[in-house]
């Protein structure tokens, strides 16, 4: 994104630490290799060079003679960047990139895949191993594609901390495995980077006195690692080390989490002559998560992080602690606990560091044993709990961060076995019927679900680069080669990694086996009545184009106009999007939602059959479609009513459902002008427990209404799509796009630039000109304060659905006050702003529960209604989802 009001990502996460960041150093790497494999040099989305593998380079050792340099075949929009994804150096035989490397220095050794097919070579027929010239195997018979479907991942970075070399090279040997008879190896981007001795002291071994593991002499591979109460942060805030460090909600166990506290921005962090300043970035320090106040409740529950893991390996968990309040011993002592072992009791770190503000971390190691019979696989727990011995001023336990390695076994060995697919994953390839049971078991098994993302290249969505890469992306979809390999996206059962979540495309047609799972949701249209009612997909009766493929308007059952949307056999779009789309719309009946029809799946088609929307989308009568601008009121109405959709999904349905893609094309306008949210393809079910905050899942939507925090954390919550609909607000006031490339460059985000303006107080002058006489002055503050709010940088500072439609309609009311009317009803677009008649549709009040209400009017004995005699009654909406409570009762919609 770019404007005045959001600078660089770098600078937004520097904000609440700038003064203490101040106080760390900044390690410069004497090594630093970043190879962009199979391409020439250039830059990532975080501004970090990348040098080309070329053949006249000399980091493969045959100068590239046995490989071939080749592009993916598709892009995925979880990627962060497409350097160094989008291109690979693919090796139908052994293969060694050698560098030269400082003999006195660790190493960070990182691997970056991407799942794709290259050169036409499908994604599941890469199967390799690698392994380095000190006797380390890093991987073995590695599957990059079963890797990132099993566990949900969009692409692979594999980080391993090296120890010296003292020989002064390094050489990674990539080593194609057999399948069938192909071999084939390939990897996308290498670093090779100098790092400081942060692994120089023994770990304690949990469960044996007195002894310890040695690490130093160890390599290891990065499985976690959590800023614990804090977000993410990224490499380029890291002191000059590049790792990430994610939030920790998704690793907290059980319904009570915590408290998350941080330190103001003036917190210094003092960092002890014993402590490296690299070891962990002072932001890290100066938050925390602890137990709480109340201590008769601490001192019964743990405050616990769990974290899965490959079996048969030892890892080392390095705990960090920072006290920001207190400064005397005794006052805060707690045991700490890995693997229901003790690791150390009566823990206090104002004892172990005299001071606060004064960082500090141990090494704690732990064996994690393989179990075949275990239900959930292996993992490493971490819990905390109040020292009952010392008597403690305050019950309570802290933690700043946590990482979590494995360590190479006596073999030398890193490797382990490639991760089952998800039982998830498996059941909706089966073509399972009962999708939502299938999300809330996957909600309740903790572990399987949480693996945690991050996006290192966040920054990608900076400014120009964002629309840059919109325009980029859509020219090469142009040029695509179909991947062949299919299947979607679930959670892992098994999440030993920890980096963004993936759903693939499925680039095929149905299998054929939705139809019977999908059989009595709605209506099954035959394929013959398809053609018949779009008179055989007639390009006259093209409505529109989208993702999914082309919209026809077309009649079915002799009169009944439907919007008919056929998929395109190359769209991105597929088989779990059009089932989404049917399961979700099938279960949801609302006055502001679209109506699915039915659905067809003859000939392997994928049709999908709408009510139809006679006046369009609301982008139309915005900009780009051609047709008279609408007055603010009906805009204003029709966000109302799109507010009032959402705020259904939200909190009227069973689950909470957060429709991921929220924006003016998906919102329609039926014949009386009543808004309805549409296409619910790329939907998810929100949290389905009341320890769950959010839901992993890879990047998806448009650009220019993705939440920023959704996109950099890959953590999906619905307040993601108020961001979304923040939006929509400002793009209905100003009529132009989320993102418009040929403005200048502050201009190009429109939610970069009207927040800027709203908050220069410019906003009144770049208001559609069309409307900028007809608002009312309290109306105009009132709606833009509430579209500020919704574009807020972080979920947790927007206001709920709930929230913003209550805003809009106390806007409306503002604007009814201005126009000397009432607040108890609006005009249709083809009513006459003086009201009278047969009078204005009323207001549509939502309950407390959630549930939106549909009005009908009561007229005078007369048989006409005058706008301040007009009351409603309120009738239940048919929900099939809903909890059922049924309620009648009559309002007087008035100011509240």
């Amino acid at each position: 994104m770019a404007g005045t009001a959001r600078r660089p990502l770098l600078v937004l996460l520097l904000v609440a630490g700038v003064a203490a960041i101040a106080e760390s150093k900044v390690y410069t790497p004497e090594d630093r290799v970043l190879l962009n494999c199979g391409s020439t040099d250039g830059l990532d989305a975080d501004g970090r060079r990348w040098a080309a593998d070329t053949n006249d380079n000399t980091w493969l050792i045959d100068s590239g003679k046995s490989s071939l340099m080749a592009g993916a075949d598709k892009m995925d929009t979880a990627l962060p960047s497409t350097i160094p994804y989008m291109t690979a150096r693919v090796f139908t035989m052994e293969a060694v990139y050698n560098f030269t490397v400082n003999p006195r220095d660790r190493h960070w050794l990182r691997l970056h895949f991407y799942p794709s097919s290259y050169n036409g070579i499908a994604a599941d027929h890469f199967r390799f191993s690698v392994s380095t010239s000190t006797g380390i195997t890093l991987l073995r018979n590695f599957s990059v594609y079963t890797y990132a479907k099993a566990l949900s991942q969009g692409y692979v970075i594999r980080e391993f901390s090296l120890p010296p070399t003292p020989a002064g090279f390094l050489t990674v040997t990539f080593t194609p495995e057999p399948m069938g008879n192909e071999t084939y190896a390939y990897v996308n981007g290498i670093e090779v980077i100098s790092m400081p001795d942060i692994f120089a002291d023994p770990a304690i071994m949990v469960g044996f006195a007195d002894q310890t593991v040695d690490i130093a002499g160890s390599a290891l591979q990065t499985m976690y690692r959590l800023n614990v109460g804090g977000s993410y942060i990224p490499p380029s805030n890291d002191s000059g080390l590049t790792r990430h460090w994610y939030d920790d909600t998704p690793y907290v166990y059980g319904t009570t989490q915590g408290v998350v506290y941080r330190a103001g921005p003036h917190f210094q962090i003092k960092y002890p002559s014993e402590i490296a300043e690299y070891a962990a970035p002072a932001e890290l320090y100066l938050g925390t998560r602890s137990m709480g106040s109340d201590a008769r409740l601490n001192q019964n529950y743990n405050l616990t992080w769990t974290m899965e893991v490959d079996g048969n390996f030892t890892y080392v968990a390095r705990l960090h602690f920072c006290e920001l309040l207190l400064n005397r011993p005794n006052q805060r002592s707690f045991d700490i606990y890995i693997d229901n072992k003790t690791a150390q009791a009566d823990a206090d770190v104002i004892g172990m560091t005299s001071e606060k503000g004064v960082p500090m971390y141990r090494d704690y190691a732990v064996y994690v044993a393989d179990e075949p019979m275990a239900a959930e696989g292996e993992a490493v727990w971490v819990a905390l709990h109040p020292s009952v011995a010392l008597r403690p001023q305050f019950y309570d336990a802290i933690l700043n961060g946590l990482e979590v390695f494995k360590l190479n076994d006596s073999a030398g060995n890193l490797a382990a076995p490639n991760p089952e697919p998800s039982r998830l994953l498996a059941k909706a390839e089966l073509g399972a019927t009962d999708r939502g049971a299938a999300l809330n078991s996957t909600g309740e098994d903790h572990t399987m679900s949480k693996v945690m993302g991050g996006t290192a290249g966040g920054a990608a969505a900076v400014g120009i680069l964002a629309a840059i890469c919109v325009v980029w992306y859509h020219e090469r979809k142009d040029k695509e080669v179909p991947a062949s390999a299919g299947g979607g996206g679930g959670g892992g059962s098994h999440t030993s990694g920890w980096l963004p979540l993936y759903h693939s495309h499925t680039s095929g047609k149905s299998s054929g086996h939705l139809a019977a799972n999908l059989a009595g949701m709605c209506r099954h249209f035959s394929f013959s009545e398809i053609k018949v009612a779009t008179k055989n997909f007639s390009e006259s009766l093209v409505i529109g184009v989208g993702g999914f493929g082309k919209v026809y308007r077309g009649v079915v059952d002799g009169d009944t106009k439907v919007a008919i949307k056929r998929s395109n056999p190359s769209s991105e779009q597929g088989v779990h999007e059009f089932q989404t789309e049917v399961e979700m719309l099938s279960k949801l009946r609302h006055r502001h939602l679209v109506s699915l029809i039915g659905f067809c799946e003859d000939a392997g088609e994928m049709i999908l059959v709408y009510d139809y929307m006679e006046h369009g989308t609301l982008r139309e009568h915005l900009y780009m479609g051609g047709k008279p601008p609408l007055s603010w009121r009906h805009r204003l109405d029709i966000c109302i009513g799109a507010a009032r959709g959402l705020h259904y999904l939200h909190t009227g349905a069973k689950y909470t459902i957060i429709h991921r893609d929220v924006k003016t094309t998906n919102i329609l306008v039926d014949g009386d002008w009543v808004a309805k949210v549409s296409d619910f393809g790329l939907s998810k079910s929100g949290p389905t427990t009341v320890n769950q905050t959010h839901v992993s899942t890879m990047v998806k939507g448009s650009f220019g209404y993705l939440d920023p925090e959704y996109f950099r954390r890959q953590q999906l919550t619905d307040k993601s799509d108020v961001y979304s609909f923040g939006v929509v607000l400002f793009e209905v006031l100003m009529a132009r796009p989320a993102l418009d490339p040929k403005l200048p460059r502050e201009q190009v985000s429109l939610a970069d630039y009207a927040l800027s303006c709203q908050r220069n107080g410019t906003l009144p002058d770049v208001i559609d000109p069309a409307i900028k006489d007809q608002i009312a002055p309290e109306c105009l503050k009132k709606f833009a304060d509430t579209a500020e709010k919704c574009i807020g940088e972080q979920g947790i500072e927007r206001p709920s659905m709930g929230d913003v439609l209550w805003n809009l309609e106390f806007a409306m009311q503002l604007q009814d006050t201005f126009e000397g009317g009432s607040s108890c009803g609006r005009r249709r677009p083809d009513q006459a702003e003086g009201g009278g008649g047969a009078g204005r549709p009323a207001l549509e009040p939502s309950n407390s529960n959630g549930s939106t209400a549909s009005v009908t009017t009561l007229a005078t004995s007369s048989g006409t209604s005058r706008a301040h005699d007009t009351c409603v009654i309120v009738e239940e909406t048919d929900d099939e989802v809903a909890n059922g409570a049924a309620f009648s009762q009559l309002v007087r919609p008035t100011g509240r």
